[in-house]
């Protein structure tokens, strides 16, 4: 019997000694707002106070806790200190997806009480040992001091406060682990340790039987209809189970469900399964000639994207500079701190699954398929989001839970390991780069070619997605009248890349900004004036022939980053000092990111409802992963019907209520979904006033010049928005995307010439994003795809086998990330909602090559592998022949 006071409360608890303080709390006392995100300590989500001191639960033993004074982010909500703290995280925009919030707020309690005025980098010490993967942390440091954050009503263009950001900074918020029926069943995946094997499953009979507590063990056989999902209709390439054959290590070969102290206790080896280890292919560019993983991939060519403008071959004549080299990426993990968890149950001739995800219609599809049923007769719960940057678009853990609660008629539930999604889950594709690009004396543009090899792994999810937008983005936001540019995406016997903030377009980024460098070293131009001297404008033609009509800010976004370019390349040329160790410098980077699909259907619907009860309530299937789409949908809707936000009820992703809302990627929601919203808030103010001039209001329910308004029957607007694309042709020629996002920024830095290390100083930010629904929500997407964008630059390769945990694979933590100074560019854009546009993506595509560019500035070393780790900078730096 070990007893503890916990949140006050005296809890006398009979377990083992060496259980973890987290299990206790939130499997013994239901305190589910301590997070579970690694359970080694790497991330603090799990962080609480015992006897005020910050320690994470998941490594506690609640032997060591008897006696102690325990409290959990339950506790610290209903004070007085822990309200305030909560309410400024809430109105900075501190929480996001709201994973890392609680341990973000246990620490932050535990430095108040000790420091109430602390400074940014007693906060940063404070706090460092809580990772988070959206925010980029300033603003969370913003909360923590107490500095004063602008708040809004609610309008279009202010700074409401999320309206889902209350749950996640009181602790209250349920995620996929948070929540499942109590004798629900727990399911472990069993995953191939080879890379490429084939194997063989024994007698499982004999091994149920000397296992009781094991209910199933579940192959390939055992999945009903079709054993295999996937992202296209054409494409159901990834099995559930493996039938025989792996293709990388982490594929699932079969998945054992019982109780759970039974399957978690169960040791690997002592399940029947042999294996003959096959050779494997690692490199994409041996694929190409080598046996291909799925006969209908010839050369293990998964798709191949191509633009053509001009003449890209007989282009180079007029070309006065020329500049030319290759480029390599790494893998890249998406790190979200909530590991893929979740539950299913069969109720009747019905499958309800709640999970997290970031497109609960795709996965509706993809679990219909695998059980052989109607759509009809299945059901996506979206729980909250703890993370997704793309990993969660993919149907990974869905179809394998919905297989087991369909077969066994029971509820099954299950968590990842940290070390299990990141074998498993899709990463940022690698990507090998050779680019070449020309300019006339005046610096003018004149032809690129571009050529791309992309790791596409094992199987397809997001690859021909990836090589498809590649090309199209080959250029930058420049005009360029000749292009030549390729994307292929190749198979090995590496983890699936998918989609991951930028669908490849990052990787891409790189290659062509050093291109620019060189060429306006090259020109004896400022390496800011040549790009101002190419932006696209509005008027100008693309590379695919599209003509940008309007909303092209990109030479905008350049020319606000001039005064901080002139006083930072100042600054930078003032510190460096002959002979210095510290090397300071300046890099710029611009970006262009298509919103949505790519010349293809992207639609999104939605529904808003009068009551007869006089409520309103907004039917919302976009899921918010933390980008914050459930409130910028909601301001839209609110503005449109010229109410308050707080009239709205809200009904958010679950498939038996809302209609499909399409995909939260690509940088949609606000412009795709956000134009149907206005167009169903539109379609319900017109229902309701009929052509009167009455006036809507809100006293706790509709009123009408007013006076309350009761229908006698409930009232629907409904809202559909497709954007206007044209497919693209053999040669790349369409329309692929309505409108672009367009932004420019700057990075100040120092090199470390002895060590090779980089310490960054200072981001600027310009981000033309149509409108700005909500500014604070905005900044709060360019501070987080910064933090990623730095991440990309200099720390995040994921290793197969090495670096599946968050000690081995580092992640920007606080100190890694400097102020970021934001400037939002307001190019309306006539499709969307009150001229937004979307920032999700955009925030990411142009860190890496600024980061890359102020390397190169300080030091005049060229990264052509990234991340640029200290090693390979100081292969850099001697290559320069200076250092």
């Amino acid at each position: 019997m070990i007893g503890m006071i916990v949140n006050g409360v005296a809890r006398d608890l009979e377990m083992p000694g060496e259980t973890r303080l987290v299990d206790a709390l939130r499997d013994r006392l239901g305190l589910t707002g301590t997070k579970v995100g690694c359970d080694a300590g790497d991330c603090g989500a799990c962080s609480v106070l015992i006897d005020g001191e910050q320690a994470c639960a998941c490594l506690v033993p609640v032997g060591q806790c008897d006696g102690a004074r325990i409290e959990t982010i339950e506790g610290i909500a209903v004070t007085e200190a822990g309200r305030e703290l909560a309410s400024r995280f809430h109105e900075h925009g501190a929480a996001q997806c709201g994973i890392c919030t609680p341990g973000m707020l246990m620490a932050g309690t535990e430095l108040l009480r000790q420091n109430p005025a602390p400074s940014e980098a007693e906060v940063e010490e404070a706090l460092g040992g809580v990772l988070c993967r959206c925010t980029g942390y300033r603003r969370i440091i913003d909360a923590v001091r107490g500095v004063r954050a602008e708040v809004g009503d609610g309008a279009v263009g202010q700074r409401l406060p999320r309206v889902d950001g209350r749950a996640r900074v009181e602790g209250a918020e349920r995620y996929a682990a948070d929540l499942a029926p109590a004798d629900a069943l727990w399911l472990r995946a069993i995953r191939s340790p080879h890379a490429h094997a084939r194997f063989r499953l024994g007698d499982m009979t004999a091994f149920l039987a000397g296992h009781p507590g094991i209910r199933a063990v579940l192959s390939a056989k055992d999945v009903p209809d079709r054993n295999g999902y996937g992202i296209y209709p054409h494409i159901k390439d990834q099995p559930v189970f493996a039938d025989g054959r792996v293709l990388y290590r982490g594929d699932p070969v079969c998945a054992v469900v019982g109780a759970r102290a039974a399957v978690e206790a169960l040791r690997f080896d002592a399940l029947p399964i042999s294996w003959d280890v096959l050779e494997a292919l690692d490199d994409p560019e041996d694929a190409l000639a080598a046996e291909p993983l799925h006969a209908a991939c010839p050369g293990n060519v998964l798709t191949t994207g191509l633009v053509r403008a001009g003449d890209a071959e007989g282009a180079w004549g007029e070309c006065a500079h020329v500049a030319q080299g290759e480029w390599r990426t790494s893998f890249v993990e998406h790190a979200y701190i909530e590991p893929e968890a979740g539950f299913a149950r069969r109720i009747g001739d019905r499958i309800e699954v709640w999970s997290s995800t970031q497109a609960p219609g795709m996965d509706r599809e993809e679990v219909a398929g695998v059980l052989g049923v109607d759509l009809a007769r299945v059901r996506i719960i979206p729980s909250a989001c703890g993370g997704g940057f793309g990993g969660k678009l993919d149907a990974g853990i869905q179809p394998m839970l919905a297989v087991a609660a369909w077969v066994l008629d029971h509820p099954v539930r299950a968590v990842w390991t940290r070390g299990e999604s990141m074998a498993a889950s899709t990463k940022r594709h690698p990507a090998r780069i050779e680019a070449r690009a020309g300019c006339d004396a005046d610096g003018r543009l004149v032809v690129l070619d571009f050529d791309g090899i992309y790791d596409t792994g094992a199987y397809a999810s997001w690859g021909p997605t990836v090589a498809g937008r590649v090309p199209v983005h080959a250029t930058g936001p420049y005009r360029v009248p000749h292009v030549r540019a390729r994307a292929r995406a190749v198979h090995t016997h590496q983890p699936p890349s998918g989609a991951f903030r930028g669908f490849g377009v990052p990787q891409a980024a790189i290659a062509q900004e050093m291109l620019w460098d060189r060429l306006a070293d090259a020109c004896g131009l400022d390496r800011l004036e040549f790009r101002i001297r190419n932006a696209l404008v509005a008027g100008d033609t693309t590379a695919t022939g599209q003509v940008l009509a309007h909303s092209a800010g990109q030479r905008v976004c350049l020319e606000a980053l001039r005064p901080a370019w002139d006083e930072l390349r100042a600054q930078a040329a003032a510190r460096n000092v002959p002979g210095g160790v510290l090397r300071h410098g300046v890099g710029v980077a611009g970006m262009w990111y298509g919103i949505g699909n790519t010349g293809m259907s992207n639609p999104s619907e939605m529904r808003v409802v009068l009551g007869t009860d006089g409520r309103l309530t907004f039917f919302n299937g976009a899921v918010d992963i933390g980008q914050g789409s459930s409130t910028i949908l909601a301001q839209i809707v609110a503005e449109t019907l010229g109410l308050p936000v707080a009239a709205l009820g809200h009904v958010n992703g679950d498939t038996a209520s809302t209609l499909d809302a399409g995909k939260t990627s690509a940088s949609r929601q606000t412009f795709v979904s956000g134009r149907a919203a206005q167009a169903a808030a539109a379609d319900l103010r017109e229902k309701i006033l009929r052509g009167s001039n009455a006036r809507l209001g809100w006293d706790g329910a509709l009123t009408l010049d007013g006076m309350p308004f009761r229908p006698a029957a409930r009232i629907e607007g409904h809202g559909r928005f497709d954007p206007p694309t044209v497919p693209l042709d053999e040669n790349g020629q369409g329309i692929p995307y309505a409108t672009y996002g367009f932004a420019a920024q700057l990075c100040a830095l120092s090199v470390d010439v002895k060590l090779g290390t980089v310490k960054l100083e200072r981001f600027v930010a310009a981000h033309d994003v149509g409108r700005a629904i909500n500014p604070t929500l905005v900044e709060g997407q360019i501070h987080g795809g910064i933090a990623q964008g730095i991440g990309l630059a200099l720390m995040e390769e994921y290793i197969p086998g090495r670096t599946e945990n968050l000690h081995d694979y580092l992640i920007p933590s606080f100190g890694d990330v400097p102020p970021i100074e934001c400037i939002l560019i307001e190019e309306r854009e006539p499709l969307g909602p009150f001229g937004a546009k979307g920032v999700g993506e955009p925030a990411l595509v142009a860190t890496a090559p600024a980061i890359l560019s102020a390397i190169r500035d300080a030091t005049g070393a060229e990264l052509h592998r990234v991340p640029a780790l200290p090693h390979r900078v100081l292969e850099a730096l001697k290559a320069t022949g200076r250092w």
